[in-house]
């Protein structure tokens, strides 16, 4: 694709739209107005002068604030870290609570044999604030010292950090992998996040309104809250349960019910994760097995879903279960500082696309140095990056590989991928050794960066064409890589699953794959979808009608720039979850 625009132009009138454009604004003019109004211009970012908000812990137990701070693993923690960070510009009296972890998740590179290797390296934070403040929990019958850090340097509120990486500790290694090891240690991880993390709140005299849990790891917090409260207030469990359930709210994730956290009761008294209570009040709370997202479902005031789709995904999940909150759908969104590129949207269209090269540049540069190949800025990009989990389904693509190969080698499509797997997700890693031998049958045509991290996913959420995205529906809770992808004119093709549901004005801002399909033959029906709209839709486009192209960039950021922000979203927080 040359890199050069030019514009038709008819010879009585200069000013014609190309047929294209007119073509994607009677698609637009036929639809209704909810549809019409994905394409919208972008709200500015105002801070609000409302009345005096609540005062907010936000417990994680991974934030994604920087590739050079290994905290994280993956989209939780991006999402944590996007929210503390629009919390910051938004000025909201909000910190953030989580586990400085001294070995990161896992860095996962392939050795000389093509055999995939997952290292542990011990790292040293030299950009963190020491509090002074340590707090005790007690895990195994012993109590564990937790020193109590602050990260406030990557543009976000107050993050606070516990770290048991400390001499007088015996469980010094509890903070150091993150979701590594078994059963013991992940409740004892969760036991510092919760219980260690609410301790330490009130320690610095930072004790919040409003307790908000991102997925189920930080319950513990809750029951600390419970059992401080039936003491000082000398209440029964239901009284003290009641009396906290206003502070309490939480965020789920994970759509399918056999995904969600279960621990064996014997287990959860041996670790001392009962807390004071007896096994009768935490059946009651979360089960037997005790069920942490179960649990916190009970003890939130009001719980939300991370997109439209996944609300009503998860409240069929679980309708049957009694007593728990309501279930509300408030967007994920991401951090535009931290993700899009800022330039001046009414570029003219030559201009547009030569930012869109320079950020095409910047990622193939990366791939010269890390992989070894060049690749050609004029063919079309397709990029897909995540978590290496079955139902992602980054494999889709190769379901004919007769027919993906034809397009390589005709060099109409190039293939950009990178992810990582669960040490223990032997399934995970599957998919990711298919993904590195493709690339070593195609050198060159499909390439694999190895150790996925947040400047990777910058990278590429900027510089490739289109985003590919092809999980399971319904079970991708949101999928906020694709908003990062559409913010900065990145064309998405997906199946209508997560955000993309949302979002999606198909041919306008980019493709959906299949029909909203859910049932039997679901790899079939999809893979034959995708291979439809990339053949007659999106090759012909790139190659055949740049402008309108470029039309279909410009909506996609347009679209996304402010409905899929993580400012939009923490305004949402405010409005209707922490009132």
């Amino acid at each position: 694709m040359s890199q050069k625009i030019t514009k038709k132009k008819n010879a009585s009138t200069s000013g014609l739209k190309s047929k294209s454009k007119q073509k994607a604004e009677l698609k637009l003019q036929a639809r209704s107005p909810k549809i019409k109004n994905k394409i919208k211009s972008v709200k500015p970012l105002m801070v609000s002068n409302k009345v005096k908000a609540a005062s907010v812990g936000y417990f994680c137990m991974e934030f994604g604030l920087h590739e050079d701070f290994p905290i994280y693993s993956g989209g939780l923690g991006i999402l944590a870290g996007d929210y503390l960070k629009a919390a910051k510009d938004l000025k909201k009296n909000v910190v953030g609570v989580g586990i400085l972890w001294r070995q990161g998740y896992n860095k996962q590179v392939f050795d000389q044999n093509g055999t995939i290797n997952d290292c542990y390296p011990e790292y040293r934070y030299q950009h963190l604030k020491d509090t002074k403040v340590t707090v005790t929990v007690n895990i195994r019958g012993r109590d564990v010292v937790c020193k109590v850090w602050l990260c406030e340097c990557y543009g976000n509120v107050p993050l606070y950090l516990l770290d048991t990486f400390l001499p007088e500790n015996a469980d010094w290694s509890i903070t150091g992998q993150l979701y590594g090891w078994f059963s013991e240690e992940r409740i004892a991880q969760e036991m510092v996040l919760g219980i260690g993390g609410f301790k330490a709140l009130q320690a610095l005299g930072k004790e919040p309104e409003i307790l908000h849990f991102n997925e189920g790891h930080a319950l513990f917090a809750g029951l600390e809250l419970v059992r401080q409260t039936m003491e000082k207030q000398k209440l029964t469990f239901d009284q003290a349960l009641k009396a906290i359930r206003p502070r309490i709210v939480f965020t789920t994730h994970t759509p399918v019910a056999a995904g969600n956290e279960v621990h064996d009761h014997a287990l959860l008294n041996y670790m001392g994760a009962y807390n004071g209570l007896s096994q009768a009040q935490m059946i009651k709370l979360g089960g037997n097995p005790f069920n942490m997202t179960v649990a916190a479902l009970r003890m939130a005031k009001l719980s939300n879903a991370v997109a439209e789709l996944h609300r009503d995904t998860a409240q069929k999940m679980w309708q049957d279960v009694t007593g728990i909150s309501k279930i509300i759908g408030i967007t994920n969104g991401v951090h535009n500082g931290t993700w899009q590129t800022s330039f001046d949207e009414k570029l003219s269209d030559d201009h547009f696309w030569k930012e869109h090269q320079k950020s095409k540049k910047d990622l193939f540069d990366e791939i010269k140095t890390r992989n070894g190949f060049k690749l050609d800025p004029n063919v079309l990009t397709i990029g897909f990056a995540r978590r290496a989990a079955p139902y992602k389904r980054a494999d889709l693509i190769f379901s004919k590989i007769n027919v993906i190969e034809t397009l390589l080698m005709q060099n109409k499509v190039q293939l950009i991928f990178s992810g990582k797997a669960h040490p223990n997700d032997m399934k995970g890693k599957q998919i990711v050794q298919k993904i590195y031998e493709m690339s070593k049958k195609y050198p060159g045509k499909i390439i694999f960066i190895q150790n996925y991290d947040m400047k990777i996913g910058r990278l590429l959420t900027r510089g490739c064409d289109v985003w590919l995205n092809n999980p399971i529906r319904p079970l991708e809770a949101c999928g906020t890589s694709g908003m990062k992808a559409a913010m900065n004119g990145v064309l998405n093709l997906s199946v209508l699953d997560g955000w993309w549901p949302e979002g999606c004005v198909h041919d306008v801002n980019g493709w959906q794959i299949g029909n909203a399909y859910e049932g039997k033959d679901q790899d079939k029906v999809d893979a034959k979808s995708l291979y439809d709209i990339l053949i007659k839709k999106v090759i012909p486009r790139y190659y055949d009608d740049k402008q309108a192209w470029i039309e279909m960039m410009k909506n996609s950021r347009q679209m996304s720039s402010y409905q899929f922000s993580a400012a939009r979203m923490v305004e949402d927080y405010f409005d209707k979850l922490y009132k």
